[in-house]
């Protein structure tokens, strides 16, 4: 068993750091299409930010980090209120919260792995944590705003989480080193996701399994916007 009481390294502190504003942006950015006030920017940026991280702490019975560390909580609500006051445009034409979902989504994925890999979890739990991470957060978010979850879309979303946090855990159970295994774990992850989003590649149910429509990235982009503000 890996010592809990590890701390976390440069590199995971810079993945998790960077997906809380990611995420926190794309959570400010939902409330903004839902015409919500500053509260509701920063109520959603914050909880899609730090949701997943939570939940995973609570599954593995581990203090919640930002209860003990409040940088994490005040870094997302300083983007949700960053979000709110510098984005004067029309909301509705940011499809900039689908790539900061993405993103969001690979990094939390090799983050929730390695914290669960640090407390000792198994290889299996540790990879089912690396997707609650970075799955968690969205769907709070998205039942909070009355949408249906990225999850139960079609969308190759929890499958490009599973992807990385795999990756991950396979190439440390491997003995390779931190710093690549993280790096090639995020662009798998982050490459299967934009794939499915440039592609429209999607999951379907029993016989269909895959699809993947050649449209036009506008389009698809619009797509997915769509799915994760209803």
């Amino acid at each position: 068993m890996v010592d809990p009481n590890v701390p976390l390294t440069a590199s995971i502190l810079a993945l998790m750091y960077g997906g809380d504003v990611v995420f926190s942006i794309s959570g400010a950015l939902t409330a903004g299409r839902s015409r919500m006030d500053i509260i509701g920017f920063v109520l959603i940026g914050t909880i899609t930010g730090i949701g997943g991280g939570t939940t995973r702490d609570l599954l593995l019975g581990r203090t919640v980090w930002w209860t003990e560390n409040p940088s994490e909580l005040i870094l997302c609500i300083a983007a949700a209120l960053a979000t709110f006051l510098f984005i004067r445009t029309d909301i509705s034409k940011h499809r900039v919260m689908v790539w900061a979902d993405a993103v969001g989504l690979a990094a939390f994925a090799i983050v929730g792995c390695h914290i669960a890999l640090e407390f000792g979890s198994p290889f299996v739990i540790a990879v089912f944590m690396g997707m609650v991470t970075a799955t968690g957060g969205g769907v709070i978010r998205d039942v909070l705003t009355g949408n249906r979850p990225m999850v139960l879309c079609g969308q190759i979303y929890a499958t490009a989480a599973l992807a990385g946090s795999l990756g991950y855990a396979t190439l440390i159970y491997l003995g390779a080193a931190e710093l690549p295994a993280e790096i090639i774990a995020v662009a798998a992850a982050l490459s299967l996701r934009a794939s499915a989003i440039l592609f429209d590649i999607r999951m379907g149910p029993p016989g269909e399994w895959i699809c993947v429509k050649r449209t036009r990235t506008t389009v698809v982009e619009e797509q997915v916007e769509s799915q994760l503000i209803g």
